[in-house]
This record gives C-alpha cells, structure tokens and sequence, in this order.
C-alpha cells in the first residue's frame, strides 16, 4: 500500500472535542498532540487555535486541550446565561477539565492560561480549588481588575480611569443597538467608534514595533471596506466590556490557597497590568516563580514569540 505523503502525524492532526456543560451546551475544545495532557486557555478576542505555532513543536510530547470560551473562535455562536462571564467560564472550564482528567484517567493537568483566560483561572481556583491542576503559568494577568487604595496593579494601572471612560462611552453607544442581527447594521460612525477602540485596545497590548505593525495592518478599517465589515463577536465583546466594568473582580483573597506551583510570566512593558505589581503577585503566592521578558507587552506571545515558547516549554518539563 503507498503511503499518503500529504497526510500528517498523529500528532499534528486537529480534533474537536465537544464537551457537555451544565446547561446542555456542547463547548468546541480543539485538541492536537499525543502525549501528557495540557490545557491552555486564550485571551479576550482570541481564538484559541492561535496557540498552535507555539505548541506544534510540543505535540509529540504533550496532547494540548484548547477550549474555545463562549462567544469567542469556534464558540462565537454560543452565547453567555450569566451576566458574569468570568465566573460562567470559570464553571465551563471546570467540566472541561473534569472530563479530560477522567477520560485520560489521570488526578491532573498542566494548565497555561493568558489575559481574561488567566483571570477564569484566578476564579476557578477560588472556586474549585487544586485538585485537577497539577502547576499553572499564568501569563500578565492580575487577580484584581480595579484599582483599589491598597492595590493599584489593576487593568491599565494609572491610566485605569481615563481607559475605562472610553469603555463606558462605547458600551454606551451600542447599547440600543445591542439585539441587531449584523454588525453591518450599525450606523458608521458607530461601526468606526467601536473598531477604532479595538485598534487602540490592540495597540496597547503590545511593545515591539513589528508587533504594532502587525496590529496595525490586521485591524485598520478603511472606510469602504468597513460599510460591509461582518464582526461577529462585537456584541459578546461588548457584554464581557460591561461585566469588566461593573462588577468587583477581585481574586486575591484566593492566592493563598493556590499551593501549587506557580510561573508568573510577566511582560516586562506590559501596558495593561504593571509589571511592578505583577511582581506582587509573585509573592503573594506560597510556591511561585516569575519570568520577566523585559521587551514583552502584554501580548506576550505576540511580542516575545520564541520566548513565550520556551517559557512554556521549561514550564511543561517541570
């Protein structure tokens, strides 16, 4: 029989998994490797298959678990129940951890999480403790989104009040629109407030002037092409935007417990969460480390590709 040369190993081929939750839903997971089970969870209008070019090289060790949270990558059509989001990715997350540790039979899994990814996982630790997870790298995220008079490590530090006005204002705005069927439906103006916020929330996120370029080129909207811009995910952006803003999220009181151990991987330029009081953290928690890529932003993989890749590496060997 001849061989397929066009077919790939085992253990670069994509699978989806779909997982159970509480409410009937069937949670898309892409999974790749064939190895140690891994899970890593994404940021805030990121699809998690965007963790590939970091994580192929890994697959004949480790079989990777990259659930897709509501609203967001192959989710983007299942919507939230919960007005706190955090706490409902929290819930999905722990059922998707339970099945993969009792499918794999196995006590527990590596866990690898960035920005609103890293802050479900602060709320699920607060929530349903240790037991699954066996370390945990924890990439520029704080536990605690608002400044407070004995913590100002929140999202945006210093400039927190002048960002979150901005965030308030576009919330504002789209709120009449919030139950329209298409983005395209949307006034221009509006169509170019909202973009041109996310451009701008983009740009913060990253330091290396390549990476401002690559931002730039992905996100600018010229006027024609943004008349028939289809964005699918603007309307569950702007309901997590509303939960960031009105509700307390504040995990601290969680580290403590968190035992197990712990890389603090912090962009040393991060412009969304200090790195001085990320350094905080670090020593809030019992068992661990930090990594500081001093050039890094807050989109760490971003800006620092083959460092992020070798932190997670180091972190998977530990």
């Amino acid at each position: 029989m001849k061989k397929n040369l066009l077919s790939l190993p085992v253990h670069y081929q994509l699978q989806t998994l779909k997982v159970a939750l509480a409410d009937g839903t069937l949670l898309p997971v892409t999974v790749i490797g064939n190895g140690k089970p891994v899970m890593m969870l994404h940021a805030y209008g990121m699809d998690a298959r965007e963790f590939l070019p970091f994580i192929l090289p890994l697959t004949g060790k480790y079989a990777f678990y990259l659930p897709h949270l509501r609203g967001f990558g192959a989710a983007k059509d299942i919507e939230l129940h919960q007005f706190d989001f955090v706490r409902q990715y929290a819930d999905d997350i722990n059922t998707v951890i339970e099945q993969i540790c009792v499918t794999c039979h196995i006590e527990s899994l590596p866990v690898a999480a960035i920005s609103m990814g890293a802050l479900v996982m602060w709320a699920y630790f607060e929530r349903f403790g240790l037991s699954r997870v066996s370390r945990y790298l924890n990439i520029d995220q704080s536990p605690a989104i608002h400044n407070q008079l004995d913590w100002q490590g929140g999202l945006f530090g210093k400039q927190q009040q002048e960002r979150f006005e901005v965030f308030h204002e576009v919330v504002d705005l789209t709120l009449p629109y919030a139950k329209l069927d298409s983005f395209t439906h949307l006034p221009f103006a509006l169509k170019r407030r909202v973009t041109d916020v996310e451009r701008s929330f983009s740009l913060l996120s990253v330091n290396r002037p390549r990476s401002k370029a690559i931002v730039h080129i992905l996100t600018h909207q010229q006027d024609h092409k943004l008349v028939f811009y289809d964005h699918s995910t603007w309307q569950h952006k702007m309901r997590c935007l509303q939960a960031y803003l009105a509700l307390p999220y504040d995990f601290r009181p969680a580290l403590e417990d968190v035992t197990i151990p712990v890389v603090n991987l912090i962009g040393g330029r991060s412009k969304l969460y200090d790195p001085l009081w990320q350094q905080k953290i670090t020593r809030m928690l019992p068992n661990a480390r930090e990594v500081i890529l001093p050039r890094s932003g807050h989109a760490v993989p971003v800006d620092e590709p083959i460092g992020f890749y070798k932190v997670l590496k180091a972190f998977l060997r530990e």
